[in-house]
């Protein structure tokens, strides 16, 4: 099979839906037509996927699809975007139809899950290696950043925390027990939360996705703001399934492992208070931000700069 019978069989699908609300023009030209509304921003964000590094070699295709589409999607979440569309640049060692087959599914899965048509891409020979680009808008001036945490700010996270981390050491489990399943299920399909992406923009002074792990991303929020935090682990949220597996090492997975793609936001004491029911029964308050630039962990002093700064590609010792 060709490079561009490939592309018609397997991915000019995934571009048909046409409900973006900005996408004029998809797959089939030299570029993709993106028109956003007047008093609107363009929101984008880049992930690459490399087999080995960011997801296990020989990993089920379909849940691959899914995956790298939940992935990009989060940051949009972060910013407090909606989704309108995404690119896929993929390099495959070998033409496999089946492979493709099963990956195509799982990426159409999400992308009908998340609101997001494929707008176009790349197809080369190589490593198995990914890369999608993820577009959403929002209002003018309305995304959030990591550098809006002020002292005094509440702390939140949204769902539970730990359970992807924990599902690494299952992924081989041939036999695996119903709380192993659990915590495989949100290692392979994770859930970008864009469906608080409205309140985050509406009520969030700070937002970032927990993709390296709460201690090492709420970092990042703090580094970027100027200000510390103090943080009770007896708050963490935690899974049913998680704790059963883990025990007290629980609480580890939840402030270090990385893969949950749920939210760490800061909210003023104002906006906490004046957000709806229906988004706060979403999440947890964790702790508060300081005006002292350093990070404070059951009263211990965790300094930021001791804070592990998430995976680095680049580091031998990551």
């Amino acid at each position: 099979m060709g490079e561009f019978e490939l592309i018609r069989r397997y991915f000019l699908p995934l571009g048909e839906r046409q409900e973006s609300r900005s996408l004029i023009l998809g797959l089939g030209d030299d570029c993709a037509i993106q028109r956003i509304p007047a008093g609107r921003d363009l929101v984008f964000s880049v992930d690459a996927l490399v087999e080995g590094v960011h997801f296990p070699r020989n990993y089920r295709p379909d849940y691959l699809g899914w995956r790298a589409l939940a992935v990009a999607a989060s940051d949009l979440a972060a910013m407090g975007a909606d989704p309108e569309c995404f690119t896929l640049a993929l390099t495959l060692p070998v033409v496999d139809e089946q492979w493709l087959k099963d990956f195509s599914k799982g990426l159409k899965a999400a992308s009908d899950a998340f609101g997001l048509e494929l707008a176009g891409g790349d197809t080369t020979s190589g490593p198995l290696a990914l890369s999608l680009q993820v577009h959403g808008s929002l209002e003018q001036g309305a995304g959030v950043r990591r550098s809006g945490a002020r002292p005094g700010d509440l702390i939140a996270v949204s769902g539970t925390l730990g359970d992807a981390g924990a599902a690494l050491g299952y992924l081989t489990e041939s036999a695996p027990s119903a709380d192993m399943v659990a915590v495989l299920e949100r290692y392979h399909h994770p859930r970008p939360r864009l469906d608080l992406a409205q309140s985050v923009r509406q009520y969030a002074s700070a937002a970032i996705d927990i993709s390296d792990g709460l201690l090492a991303d709420l970092g990042h929020i703090l580094a970027a703001s100027g200000v510390g935090a103090r943080i009770d682990s007896a708050r963490l949220p935690l899974s049913p399934a998680l704790m059963r597996l883990k025990g007290v090492d629980a609480v580890n997975y939840a402030l270090r492992s990385g893969d949950d793609y749920e939210l760490c936001l800061c909210f003023s004491p104002a906006n906490w208070e004046r957000a709806p029911e229906s988004l706060k029964s979403q999440l947890t308050v964790i702790g508060s931000v300081e005006v002292e630039p350093r990070l404070y962990l059951d009263g211990v002093d965790c300094s930021v700069e001791a804070v592990p700064a998430g995976f680095d590609h680049f580091r031998s010792e990551s």
